[in-house]
């Protein structure tokens, strides 16, 4: 269930947000749906932390990178 929630910004802001919302061809109701999914999962605890770091070590490179390779841009 959907439910309807009110907030207060600047209408500057608001705009700029619809305008960034449009060329993603998505709105700010949807924007705003996504980024308070990602902040209710955010990691609280140090626990937490550890356990994403855990959950991501699978993650390694193939190979070692020299100095160089890393400050490329």
């Amino acid at each position: 269930m959907i439910k309807n929630i009110t907030f207060s910004a600047e209408k500057a802001i608001i705009e700029r947000a619809r305008q960034r919302a449009k060329a993603r061809n998505t709105t700010l109701n949807s924007e705003f749906r996504r980024w308070l999914t990602q902040y209710v999962n955010l990691p609280e605890t140090t626990e937490d932390l550890t356990d994403l770091v855990a959950r991501l070590n699978y993650a390694q490179p193939d190979k070692t990178f020299t100095r160089d390779e890393m400050n490329e841009r």
